[in-house]
């Protein structure tokens, strides 16, 4: 097994986009499982590294070629972004090793006319890596010449020093101003860790002998400082791997996501409608908070969709949930004002979570990003009826952008009869969630412990006014 010609393969099959990353990744790993753990490991961070860093991969690119990667055969562009990657970002391999690897697969899939090309990039960038900088901001003469100019164009210069497409760094400048852009960026692009939520109905004896376990087969263990039942677990191979899973014991789902359900304040014996609901985190953790007694109605709209609901409401042994294909934006009579909490977790633009899913930010455009708060309006608009009087709805993005969160929150409430809901007694030892009084918090990656999320509660009220 060639792992760098499968690592080749695997990036042109994500740039076609056929397939997103991180389904594409399990599907190889789970595929080539009998592989050593440090090959895994290494297709695992080659493959995510070019995504997460492939704006500034691709302008050193740029720099160094006669031949622009637009221009470049899609072998090449992908094999010199893979072997740029390892000689800027990895020390694991000698860099003439990784420039002699490049040519022989360049070779191996026919472009022998090419191997010069691709050898004498390669070794020039190889030459002056230690003057371009990657570590942070870049310093020095030889960066300093290389990227934008940071204060005549802190928008260029934030865009390829992070990888991050200009127009999202220009809105987040304008949203949040320069130093909050810049922290916001270098703390997407840290490691985040697998986040797992214990079954409250665990004894705590139970889950210390599963969590010993994790630890015996070298996995770093921390309790998540947010929530009791939230653990962060490192050096895992696959979350199949983890003892407990198929046991059901656990899910696995960022802390954002967990207060989203906790700020729900279910009760035992509640009627919930999870009305965007796969892969099915916040159906699951619900189905727990409402018991034997209550109902989780987890839709979503496709069956592909609802299968991951139903996998994990299975491995998980929870019975009180109904898995079903709906269309959020149609209204369905037999729910009308029939639900305690209505979980409204809608589809949004996934600004929050690039550190999980990383191609996101190369398949946003404009006319998405006009789109998705319309969208979310849409079902806002038609989830609120099934709402009983007093009950809740939370709305909930994984995304940092006002047009889709704040603003929306404003338009719910100028629009339907809610007023917002006080949550901020649910989140003891979370950092800055003042606005919570209001209503609403927007969770930070570089301020939070947790993916960039967007959490608003409303409260249907007892009489609408006419």
């Amino acid at each position: 097994m060639n792992i760098r010609e499968l690592i080749l393969d695997m990036l042109m099959e994500i740039e076609s986009g056929r397939i997103y990353s991180n389904v594409l990744i399990r599907n190889v790993l789970d595929k080539y499982d009998y592989l050593p753990a440090k090959d895994k490991a290494f297709i695992k961070r080659v493959t995510e590294g070019v995504l997460e860093r492939r704006i500034q991969i691709d302008y050193i690119l740029n720099a160094f070629s006669k031949v622009s990667t637009e221009k470049m055969k899609p072998l090449i562009r992908s094999l010199l972004r893979m072997s740029v990657y390892q000689i800027l970002f990895m020390d694991t391999v000698p860099d003439a090793a990784v420039c002699n690897e490049a040519v022989k697969l360049a070779a191996k899939r026919k472009f022998h006319s090419l191997k010069g090309f691709v050898n004498g990039v390669l070794r020039n960038i190889a030459r002056e890596k230690d003057g371009i900088g990657i570590d942070g901001e870049p310093e020095g003469k030889r960066a300093e010449a290389l990227y934008p100019d940071k204060g005549k164009n802190p928008a260029a210069y934030f865009s390829v020093v992070y990888s991050m497409p200009q127009p999202v760094v220009e809105m987040w400048l304008e949203d949040y101003g320069t130093d909050r852009t810049g922290k916001m960026l270098q703390a997407l692009l840290g490691i985040r860790p697998v986040t797992i939520r214990w079954k409250e109905s665990m004894a705590e004896e139970e889950r210390e002998a599963f969590l010993a376990r994790m630890e015996q087969a070298g996995m770093e263990v921390r309790h998540h400082p947010y929530l009791s039942y939230a653990y962060e677990i490192s050096h895992v191979e696959g979350v199949r791997k983890i003892p407990g899973f198929d046991e059901g014991m656990f899910a696995v789902q960022d802390v954002s996501s967990m207060l989203c359900v906790e700020c729900a304040g279910i009760k035992e014996g509640n009627l919930v409608v999870d009305v965007c609901a796969a892969p099915g985190g916040k159906s699951t953790h619900a189905a727990e908070k409402a018991g034997k007694g209550g109902k989780v109605l987890a839709r979503d709209i496709s069956e592909a969709k609802i299968a991951f609901v139903k996998e994990n409401a299975a491995r998980q042994r929870l019975g009180n949930i109904e898995a079903q294909v709906c269309d959020a934006t149609v209204y369905e009579e037999s729910l009308d004002a029939k639900a305690d909490v209505v979980l409204a977790d809608v589809p949004c633009s996934g600004l929050g979570i690039l550190g999980r899913k990383r191609d996101i930010k190369y398949n946003l455009t404009e006319e998405m990003l006009s789109k998705l708060p319309l969208v979310q309006r849409e079902i806002l608009d038609n989830v609120w009826k099934y709402v009983k009087p007093g009950g809740i709805l939370v709305y909930s993005t994984c995304t940092i952008r006002k047009e889709e969160n704040e603003e929306n929150v404003k338009w719910f409430l100028d629009n339907h009869p809610f007023t917002a809901e006080d949550f901020g007694g649910k989140l003891k030892g979370i950092p800055h969630t003042e606005t919570a009084a209001e209503g609403y918090l927007q969770l930070f990656p570089d301020i939070h412990e947790a993916d960039g999320f967007f959490i608003a509660v409303f409260r249907r009220k007892e009489r609408e006014e006419r």
